[in-house]
C-alpha cells in the first residue's frame, strides 16, 4: 500500500517573525532547518508540561551553537506553526508565556 505524504506549511506567529528580524544574520540557514518541517512535520521532539502538543526542532547555526525552533503541528490544515525560535538557552521560559497568550487566543 502506497501513502502519500502531502507537504506541510511552516507558518510563523507574529512573535517568531520577530525573533527572526533579530537574527537576521542567520536568516538562511535558520530558513533551512525550518523547511525541513514541510516534509517531516515530527522532525522535532515532543515537549512536556505547559509547552504539551508542542515540539521542538534542534538545529545547529554556524559560529552561534544550539538553536531551537518550538512549533505546533495543526493536523487539519497540515500547518507546522512556529512559535519561538532562538538559542537553547532558556528558550522554553520564554516560549510558555508566548504559548500561554495563543492558547488563550485560540490560535492553539
Amino acid at each position: 500500500m502506497e501513502t502519500t505524504s502531502r507537504p506541510y506549511r511552516v507558518e510563523l506567529t507574529d512573535g517568531a517573525k520577530k525573533d527572526l528580524k533579530k537574527l537576521r544574520q542567520h536568516r538562511e540557514q535558520i530558513g533551512e532547518a525550518l523547511s525541513r518541517l514541510e516534509t517531516d512535520p515530527l522532525a522535532g521532539h515532543r515537549l512536556q508540561g505547559t509547552l504539551y502538543r508542542l515540539r521542538s526542532l534542534e538545529f545547529t547555526v554556524k559560529g552561534s551553537g544550539a538553536f531551537r525552533a518550538v512549533y505546533g503541528v495543526l493536523e487539519p490544515d497540515a500547518i507546522c506553526l512556529v512559535v519561538m525560535v532562538g538559542p537553547h538557552e532558556n528558550i522554553y521560559d520564554k516560549a510558555e508565556r508566548r504559548v500561554e497568550a495563543l492558547r488563550a487566543g485560540g490560535i492553539l
